[in-house]
């Protein structure tokens, strides 16, 4: 499930904490229900607040997305560190490669919403995407270093696979595990493989 990141918490009058609160009660609603895309405008509605409130605390839809995913994210990327002591480096990235998958499908098309963040150095989710890119890379290395894993995918490639099997699953959930397990048997190495 979306957590809602404590970070960047508006400090100062109530009524402008419980305007935060309650946006993002809203949005957490509203995405859940209609995915990122859902109407910033509704959200503010719902939320019995005007726009420019809403812009004031999120002058974009990522910044919102920010504000309701930082902490998973980041506990996406903490989790990669807990796995570097894993004895079975490929299980440990299959684990995490996993738990990333799942969290880019948490609302309809927020797999397009991270990938254009890591994009976009401008984006307020760009600094946390890179982040849990850098994680992830980390894992991917120690597996390539333990011959566990091809040697021949890269950080990127490893994104475009997590983005690309979220992207299908979102569309037909039935598909998970087959699309996992074909992914993870095409990051193995093989003997007759790449060298």
């Amino acid at each position: 499930m979306a957590d809602r990141s404590t970070q960047a918490r508006p400090v100062g009058r109530k009524d402008a904490r419980r305007n935060y609160e309650r946006l993002l009660t809203t949005a957490q609603a509203a995405f859940a229900e209609h995915g990122v895309g859902a109407s910033l405008n509704d959200i503010a509605r719902t939320a019995g607040v005007g726009n420019v409130t809403l812009y004031r605390h999120f002058p974009t839809r990522q910044a919102l997305l920010e504000a309701l995913l930082g902490d998973s994210l980041r506990g996406l990327r903490a989790r990669s560190d807990e796995l570097l002591a894993s004895p079975s480096p490929s299980r440990a990235l299959i684990t995490w490669t996993t738990a990333a998958v799942e969290h880019a499908m948490v609302y309809r098309g927020l797999v397009d919403a991270l990938v254009d963040s890591l994009a976009d150095p401008a984006s307020e989710l760009h600094a946390t995407c890179q982040a849990v890119k850098a994680a992830g890379a980390q894992l991917l290395t120690r597996a390539q270093q333990a011959g566990e894993i091809r040697p021949d995918v890269d950080a990127s490639a490893l994104f475009s696979l997590i983005a690309s099997v979220a992207w299908a699953v979102e569309r037909t959930p039935a598909h998970r595990d087959q699309l996992l397990a074909v992914m993870f048997d095409g990051l193995h190495r093989r003997a007759d493989g790449p060298a």
